[in-house]
């Protein structure tokens, strides 16, 4: 009797540890999906910080990173990283670094450090410079159109937002 005790504890525990451990993976597998990671590192490696000091893209040394909402970003100097590391929500792109104009679509798509722009202090890319194009002739609506969006596909993989869309999900400006 003491051996199938001993089975059905060793059994218990090995059902127990799989139970902790899977939401940990999906929560793991979720944060990759949050956050726009290119060769790994957000924003492709460019320095969000330069994007408000130096009013333009310019990539980030390896020797300089931090880590922000499961993601590594790259800067250029000590100073820029400090400054993120101080007020990472101030620098980090908006929509986990993905193109403003594909979130305000229900999609996610790459955002081009090229292609960005700062609205209301805001740091947002777009998938190429025409996207931004199209975007910029109702930025106020593609925003609110994206905020309307945002939480209901930040956890999913784009390939799920093309099979099928969460409801509540708007397309366009609004």
């Amino acid at each position: 009797m003491s051996n199938m005790i001993k089975a059905f504890r060793s059994a218990l525990l090995s059902a127990s540890l799989a139970v902790a451990v899977v939401p940990a993976m999906t929560e793991a597998a979720a944060a990759v999906e949050e956050v726009n990671i290119v060769d790994g590192y957000a924003v492709h490696g460019y320095d969000v910080v330069a994007y408000f000091t130096e009013g333009k893209p310019v990539a980030g040394n390896d020797r300089f990173t931090a880590a922000y909402d499961g993601a590594t970003y790259r800067f250029t100097s000590a100073a820029h990283r400090d400054a993120f590391v101080a007020a990472p929500a101030r620098y980090a792109p908006q929509y986990g670094g993905f193109c403003a104009f594909g979130t305000a679509m229900g999609r996610k798509f790459d955002g081009d450090p090229t292609a960005w722009a700062i609205v209301d202090d805001k740091l947002y890319l777009n998938l190429n410079k025409d996207v931004q194009a199209k975007w910029k002739t109702n930025v106020p609506g593609f925003l609110r159109g994206a905020e309307n969006n945002w939480p209901r596909i930040r956890p999913l993989a784009d390939a799920q937002l093309e099979a099928a869309p969460p409801a509540g999900v708007t397309l366009g400006a609004q």
